[in-house]
C-alpha cells in the first residue's frame, strides 16, 4: 500500500523584509515569482512545490474577518530548506551565489557520496542545495 503522504507541497520560510527576499529568491536564485501580497508574503514555484516566505511580523496576527480561514503562524530564528539540485548543476548554483556576492557557508559530500552546499538567504535562513541521491530520490 502507498503513503497517503505523496510528497512535500509547500514549504514555508520567514523573513521580515519581504524586498530583500524577492531580490533573493527571484533575483538571485531565479525563482518564477507566483504571487506578492502586500507585506505579508511571497509565493515562489521551486520544481513540482511551492516555496512560501511569509512576514511573520504579519502573519502571527490574528486572522482578520471575511479573510481566509489560515491559522495565524510564524517562526523566530533561521529556518531551513534544501533545493534539490542535479549534481551536475551544483556548480553552476555556486558560480551564480558567488558572483551575487552570496557565502558558501559549506560544500561537501555526504558518505553516499551526495554533494551538498549551504548558503544564507537575507533573512539568515540556511539553504541547501543538494542532489536527490542524498536521500536515494534520484
Amino acid at each position: 500500500m502507498t503513503h497517503p503522504l505523496e510528497g512535500i507541497l509547500e514549504t514555508a520560510l520567514y523573513a521580515g523584509d519581504l524586498d530583500a527576499a524577492e531580490a533573493f529568491y527571484g533575483g538571485v536564485l531565479g525563482l518564477e515569482k507566483v504571487t506578492r501580497h502586500g507585506n505579508r508574503h511571497l509565493f515562489y514555484r521551486c520544481g513540482a512545490g511551492i516555496l512560501l516566505i511569509f512576514n511573520p511580523a504579519e502573519t502571527t496576527k490574528p486572522v482578520a474577518a471575511g479573510a481566509l480561514p489560515v491559522p495565524s503562524h510564524g517562526a523566530t530564528g533561521a529556518g531551513h530548506a534544501c533545493f534539490r539540485v542535479r549534481g551536475e548543476e551544483i556548480d553552476a548554483v555556486v558560480l551564480r551565489l558567488q558572483r551575487a556576492g552570496v557565502t558558501i557557508e559549506s560544500d561537501f559530500r555526504w558518505p553516499n557520496g551526495a554533494r551538498s552546499i549551504y548558503f544564507r538567504d537575507p533573512a539568515g535562513n540556511s539553504l541547501e542545495c543538494a542532489e536527490p541521491r542524498l536521500w536515494n530520490l534520484e
